[in-house]
């Protein structure tokens, strides 16, 4: 063998070499390239459902808007026509059902208060319920056991 010809293999060799470890970080950095460009392609795409369902929504709540604006005119027209109606009729419905309806709601929150104690501008607090007044309530170590008039030792259990 040449050395001359040692020169050439040398050189393919490295050459293939070389195209390989190429051949490597090509393939890995463009496969990392390739998934950060599907990950940006799935940000706009998010991006783009996004608007569009923000757009749905402030359209359905405009609609809703003009739905409940219908409600109220509509709800307007016939509290004019019932008023017109009583007043065609010589009787003052409208105004005693606001009357009863106003009545009903006010008995509803004297009971809610009622449920609630009321405290005055005095400083006087009522003592919590979760304890008894004085030294004979119901926490008390002795509280429901009968007196005794005998004063005997309480039995002790048997010691083994």
């Amino acid at each position: 063998m040449d050395y001359g010809n040692v020169n050439w293999i040398v050189a393919i060799v490295s050459l293939l070499i070389g195209l390989g470890i190429g051949a490597i970080g090509y393939r890995a950095l463009g496969a990392s390239a390739t998934r950060t460009q599907k990950l940006r392609r799935q940000a706009a795409e998010r991006e783009r459902e996004l608007n569009e369902l923000r757009e749905g929504m402030n359209e359905h709540f405009s609609q809703v808007g003009m739905m409940v604006s219908n409600i109220q005119r509509e709800m307007r027209t016939l509290e004019h026509r019932l008023t017109e109606d009583a007043s065609t009729l010589h009787c003052d419905a409208p105004a005693t059902r606001q009357l009863k309806s106003s009545k009903q709601l006010k008995s509803a929150h004297q009971l809610k208060s009622a449920d609630q104690p009321a405290l005055t501008g005095s400083d006087d607090i009522p003592a919590p319920r979760d304890y008894a007044d004085g030294s004979g309530g119901t926490l008390s170590e002795d509280f429901g056991l009968k007196p005794s008039d005998d004063k005997r030792e309480t039995p002790q259990p048997p010691r083994y």
